[in-house]
């Protein structure tokens, strides 16, 4: 149970972030600024958690080595390969091409919208193994995905305002981030699952961390910005967008796997709708949120059907 409460708890955290960061853009801070100030955050927090991991596991080795013996401490104490870090690393990437498409999506869109748009990798996350694998989806899927169009369609507010007021630079980057966000579910779950989830996180934000230092320098170190208001929103997108979801899913996820995460993951966007609607007053009518409601119907569908069919195995056996 603690497995689905930390992605639970994953998920929730990342329904925040789109507030924060209209309210940064609303500050005249750039994308490059307010992703570089929440990744650094991030790895400064995973770090630091890493090094006290790595300090209580010697500890306890230390201890048992008195009581059990000197090859305890190998047994309490793992220590990754470089092809293993590297592997993490390169997991992590997708956490910033996320962050950066998922951004600058809220130039053009609201951020109920944009979440809504996030919200695709759900059924993107569950898509993609089955491509892969050459399969064709079965009825369930085909029935899942149109449930998740409708309730999307709806939730974005299509049926109301019409297509008309819909900036098509803001869907598709909307719809990029989701695919991205699947990636990095998928990958979460594969990369390395034994290594401590504070390890795993640490080495996932690293690699992020420099793929983004590659694509936006981080000048706010060098020409004092980060002090400013900056640093606020840094902290406030590191903590709920870098570290807890982090080490909460490199904890949880590949205990439950990918399938589940995606499915759990759906505290996400209730939290993200109704942060907007409270903190930003956008309009969220009544239809959006049975909009909401249908998506989330979706998403839980596949999981409910797996559960009533063992369910129905466990009876009748």
């Amino acid at each position: 149970m603690k497995y689905y409460i930390a992605v639970l708890m994953g998920a929730m955290s990342y329904g925040v972030l789109s507030t924060i960061v209209v309210l940064a853009y609303g500050e005249g801070y750039q994308l490059g600024e307010v992703v570089g100030s929440q990744l650094m955050t991030g790895f400064i927090l995973s770090w630091l958690l890493a090094i006290f991991t790595k300090f209580k596991q010697k500890r306890k080795a230390l201890k048992t080595d008195h009581s059990q013996g000197s090859t305890a401490s190998a047994q309490v104490f793992q220590k990754l390969t470089w092809k293993q870090c590297l592997l993490l690393m390169a997991a992590g990437t997708p956490t910033v091409i996320t962050g950066l498409v998922y951004y600058q999506s809220l130039r053009y869109i609201p951020a109920s919208l944009a979440i809504i748009l996030l919200f695709q990798f759900t059924w993107i996350s569950v898509l993609i193994p089955a491509v892969m694998k050459r399969q064709r989806p079965n009825k369930l899927m085909l029935l899942t995905l149109l449930i998740l169009f409708c309730g999307t369609l709806i939730a974005a507010g299509f049926l109301e305002q019409g297509h008309g007021e819909i900036n098509v630079r803001g869907i598709a980057l909307g719809l990029m981030s989701a695919v991205s966000y699947s990636l990095f579910v998928l990958f979460n779950g594969k990369a390395v699952p034994t290594a401590h989830p504070a390890y795993r996180s640490a080495w996932m934000i690293t690699g992020g961390l420099i793929l983004l230092c590659i694509l936006f320098p981080p000048m706010f170190l060098i020409n004092g910005l980060i002090w400013s208001q900056l640093l606020v929103f840094g902290l406030l997108l590191g903590v709920f967008g870098a570290f807890i979801p982090s080490v909460l899913f490199a904890a949880g996820v590949p205990h439950i796997g990918g399938d589940m995460a995606g499915i759990i993951g759906a505290a996400e966007l209730p939290v993200a709708v109704l942060m907007s609607s409270i903190v930003l007053h956008e309009h969220v009518s009544g239809m959006q949120w049975i909009g909401v409601i249908i998506v989330l119907i979706g998403v839980a569908l596949p999981e409910l059907y797996k559960y009533q069919i063992s369910r129905s195995k466990s009876i009748y056996s």
